[in-house]
């Protein structure tokens, strides 16, 4: 099994969104200690490559051109010598626009014509219901209403290339699809076995390495916050206890790293393969 990541791009988001129930002067301190800047914080985009030698598997698609700073994906692609039509399977964690944008194209169509699109059927009910509600989102409604629209806009597109799940899968032989509830409803996390080799994607069940040191740091996007965390700390229980790997689509790239407990709580985040 070879993985490659792929940046899509990134944005700058408020550090308030994504660290919404911290205290400003603990937040400020916290990102000077990582020498950040006190307001904003720089959000990698990065998906993963799959090849098995079977099958070709891309894991989220990034923002694609709904943004100036995204929307790479293809070219990383065409880096990494495939086209979108060698792209056989495509796993959407969540269906927020970032994750979900470039799987479709300038033109309006499928940006990968060959792939099955693997996503819950949790998160599909949500956001192609009649009543999708995204009040518990503490951002301003305009960019609730951005995200409702986006979203609405690219799935419809790929009704008839979706297959949904409803419990932990295998979508493909050591590629499992694991439900991670909290963020969305239906968010996924993917678990990757070859060998002794074990990598837990877990998408945006954490938006920064922070997160990890303080599982009890809300963000501001996640629809199910007390859901969100008890999801959080079970995926990192679960990544020490089997010696995993850890990968974060919103971590500093190349936003695969270790984790290991502190002393104090949380965990230790150790970026690089």
């Amino acid at each position: 099994m070879r993985c490659t990541v792929l940046s899509d791009g990134y944005f700058s988001y408020p550090a308030e969104w994504l660290f919404s129930n911290v205290e400003p002067a603990t937040l400020r301190q916290a990102l000077a200690g990582r020498h950040l800047p006190p307001d904003e914080v720089l959000s990698p985009y990065t998906c993963l490559l799959i090849e098995t030698g079977r099958h070709v598997v891309l894991a989220d698609t990034g923002g694609g051109t709904g943004c100036p700073t995204t929307g790479a994906i293809r070219a990383r692609l065409d880096q990494a010598g495939l086209r979108p039509q060698d792209i056989d399977t495509v796993i959407l964690s969540h269906a927020h626009p970032d994750h979900l944008g470039g799987a479709v194209d300038r033109e309006g169509r499928s940006a990968f014509p060959n792939a099955r699109y693997v996503i819950s059927e949790t998160e599909w009910e949500f956001w192609m219901g009649g009543r999708t509600d995204l009040s518990a989102m503490d951002i301003p409604d305009e960019v609730k209403r951005t995200t409702l629209n986006q979203t609405r806009r690219c799935l419809p597109v790929l009704r008839h290339q979706v297959e949904t799940i409803c419990r932990e899968t295998e979508i493909v032989p050591g590629l499992w699809a694991i439900p991670a509830p909290g963020h969305t409803p239906g968010h996924l996390a993917m678990l990757l076995a070859s060998g002794n080799d074990r990598l837990l994607n877990i998408a945006d069940a954490a938006l920064h390495p922070l997160h990890l040191e303080r599982p009890d740091w809300h963000n501001a996007i996640d629809l199910a916050r007390d859901a969100a965390a008890i999801t959080r700390r079970c995926l990192l229980e679960r990544a020490v206890a089997e010696d995993m790997r850890v990968m974060g689509f919103h971590f500093p790239f190349p936003s695969i790293g270790r984790i290991e407990p502190r002393r104090e709580g949380g965990w230790e985040w150790s970026p690089g393969w």
